[in-house]
């Protein structure tokens, strides 16, 4: 019977063999593509038709010049012989990987795409249901490897087809591992609960409540990804769109969506989408509140459509070479009545108005002298009286001017609010200095979604085949709306946790959420089993859960490990400095997180110690200060956190913040203080410890 280290070795060196040919085939794929692009460029097919190929080669050749190193497969899955099991796969075997390789189009891959159906039996398949997989295997690979060979460092093998099931230690392994850097990828560990979200239909809109650290913003990345290979065309009809709640997010999962081959993808805030100018004023709290509540869209509607008349002075006479076409009174009031009734947008609006009135212009005519030309009816269309009337009774208008006249006269606001807003949330949105006009506005950022609001009900903007809202449950109630205008022919994947919601509108529950995001009847999901936090931190933070107003069930940690403990010091500052300096000791990433008032002290006393600390735009620093308002969705290997107590006090819904902040810790989470702590955290089973100051 053969050595077992000696199979190994054998079974390792195979697999090593096996990846060099695909890495020989990439770079055959890659040349390949870069030469079609050439070839290409001397088609002689239509101009129209040579763009569009000559864009689809280009954006073929950029995408496989951009896979990041690493690995090119993860797994391999070995099928039954028996037809009857395995079907058409019986006997075969695929190495999965992030993207399809092959010697050629026309042969049998080396590397199926995880997306592909095949594959889903790597996630899916178990000792109970082995989907016709006989063997299972996974790879490990050195972490600070590039990808090559050589850092094929082992592999797994689950004998599903004998009934053999066991927990992964590599896989274990890869979603403990402490890391740096920008989010990774989950390809190679994906649960089965996870997949059955990613590979949803396009048609179903879904909801996932994630707790802290189960992989929901993975699993809506990877949704992301798997809808653009299994409906490219579709989605790149309209386009995709991620949403995330800051740009220090954002630049955290920025190479998620590359590195599983998908490029062209935005990745915005919802601020981003909204930018029509730049914020330059700063609203109350009051009218802050006042803005993002769902009642302004109506207080919007009214003000828009009170420019639209239903009462007209006078006919319209139209001179029209030696005849004059006369419209009565009552016509013209009947053709705004009906469609003012019909509620179109409102630029279409105004259209329809103007060519019912051409219409009626035109059937006279045709009647005294038959049939009219195009040229004739686009001449009566632009002539003045039609214009002039049309301006009376459905100017044209710019949602600057109507949010400018409502929050500058007091009796038009007045009139757009009866009944839906009192006089203090009335006067907290009137401006006590008016600008002279619209175009000296300064506008703030709740403005700025008032303004889409009023754009949107103007004329509808062009939406996306998909929208992926990451910590969705921060958006107010308009900017739900704003996310609806763009989704509204789409689904979406709506990512998020009452628990960590922090804004004063924050979602209390997901039904109502999905109503003003115009998808009522999403499938809300919950993830409630957390991979990356640890036991200890988990047990922690679901103490806070009762103490916040949401109904969430606990996270449970699959993780046993992990440490917890707290410091009462004398200086926070300088415990915050000695506790960073014995976090450098272990491996991977270290957040500093303090209330926002006090992160950049902390910032420049670790500076002053000589350890350098980044901000929380540079994901791939070891050492980062974060302010407890950008936290969210961020994750550090260390996380110490600085006066839990001021990041309480420091909003209404601080313990929702202080949450957060305790949560972003996925092996170690030190707290110190020298403030009483917050009630939640007091408790025998923490390890407190006192560290006095320098001097004392």
């Amino acid at each position: 019977m053969p050595d077992s280290d000696s199979v190994l070795t054998d079974a390792l060196a195979r697999e090593r063999a096996h990846h060099d040919a695909c890495r020989a085939a990439l770079k055959a794929m890659i040349d390949g593509a870069q030469e079609q692009v050439v070839v290409g460029e001397d088609t002689s097919a239509s101009g129209a038709d040579a763009e569009v190929l000559g864009h689809r080669l280009r954006s073929q050749a950029k995408e496989l010049r951009e896979l990041p190193e690493g690995p090119l497969f993860f797994g391999r899955l070995d099928f039954a012989r028996d037809t009857q099991a395995a079907g058409d796969h019986a006997g075969q075997e695929y190495h999965i990987g992030r993207v399809r390789i092959t010697h050629d189009p026309s042969a049998p891959p080396l590397v199926i795409d995880w997306r592909a159906p095949v594959a889903r039996a790597f996630y899916q398949a178990s000792a109970r249901s082995p989907q016709g997989v006989a063997v299972r295997r996974r790879f490990g690979w050195s972490p600070s490897g590039r990808g090559d060979s050589a850092d094929l460092t082992g592999l797994e093998d689950e004998h599903l087809g004998e009934g053999e099931e066991r927990e992964s230690g590599i896989v274990a392994g890869e979603i403990e591992r402490p890391r740096i850097g920008p989010m990774r990828d989950i390809a190679a560990t994906i649960q089965p609960e996870q997949d059955d979200l990613v590979r949803e239909d396009l048609a179903t809109s879904l909801c996932v409540q994630g707790a802290p650290g189960t992989g929901k913003t993975a699993v809506g990345l990877h949704r992301a990804a798997y809808l653009l290979y299994t409906h490219p065309e579709r989605i790149q009809r309209g386009g995709m769109l991620i949403l995330g709640p800051n740009r220090a997010f954002l630049s955290y999962i920025s190479q998620v969506l590359p590195a599983l081959g998908e490029t062209g993808v935005r990745q915005a805030t919802v601020d981003d989408e909204i930018a029509r100018h730049p914020v330059r004023a700063q609203d109350s709290d009051a009218a802050a509140i006042v803005k993002h509540d769902i009642r302004m869209a109506e207080v919007l509607r009214r003000a828009l459509y009170a420019r639209v008349s239903t009462e007209v002075t006078g006919p319209l006479v139209l001179p029209d070479g030696s005849y004059r076409w006369r419209v009565p009174t009552d016509e013209l009031e009947r053709i705004v009545r009906e469609v003012r009734a019909e509620e179109p947008p409102y630029a279409v609006g105004r259209e329809r108005v103007r060519n019912r009135i051409v219409r009626a212009v035109q059937q006279q005519a045709e009647r005294r002298g038959g049939p009219r030309t195009n040229a004739w009816v686009q001449k009566v269309s632009r002539a003045r009286p039609v214009t002039a009337l049309l301006n009376a009774v459905w100017p044209a208008v710019q949602p600057e001017e109507i949010l400018t006249g409502l929050f500058a006269r007091p009796e038009t606001l007045a009139a757009a609010a009866e009944d839906i807003l009192d006089a203090d949330e009335q006067k907290a949105l009137r401006w006590p200095k008016p600008p002279r006009s619209h175009r000296s506005a300064r506008w703030s950022a709740a403005d700025l979604v008032l303004l889409d609001e009023l754009a949107g009900l103007i004329e509808r903007p062009d939406g996306y085949g998909h929208v992926v809202v990451d910590e969705a449950q921060d958006l107010s109630p308009m900017q739900c709306r704003v996310v609806a205008r763009r989704s509204s022919f789409g689904s979406v994947t709506v990512l998020g946790d009452l628990a960590q919601g922090t804004t004063p509108w924050a979602a209390r529950d997901w039904p109502q959420f999905l109503t003003h995001l115009g998808k009522p009847n999403a499938v809300i999901t919950p993830l409630t089993t957390g991979f990356r936090v640890p036991g200890a931190v988990a047990e922690l933070a679901n103490r806070l859960l009762k103490h916040l107003d949401t109904d969430v069930p606990p996270v449970r940690s699959l993780r046993r490990d992990g440490e917890v403990s707290v410091g009462a010091a004398d200086d926070a500052t300088a415990a915050a400095v000695a506790a960073v300096k014995a976090a450098l000791k272990h491996a991977g990433s270290i957040g500093v997180i303090a209330a926002d008032t006090e992160a950049q002290g902390l910032r420049h006393a670790l500076i002053t110690a000589g350890l350098p600390a980044s901000g929380a735009d540079f994901p791939e620093a070891r050492l980062t200060v974060v302010p407890a308002s950008t936290a969210k969705g961020l994750e550090y290997d260390h996380v110490v956190v600085v006066e839990p107590s001021a990041i309480v006090r420091a909003e209404p819904r601080g313990m929702n913040r202080l949450y957060v902040a305790l949560t972003r810790a996925v092996s170690r989470l030190h707290i110190v203080h020298s403030l009483p702590l917050p009630a939640p955290l007091t408790g025998r089973s923490l390890r407190p410890q006192h560290i006095g100051s320098p001097t004392s």
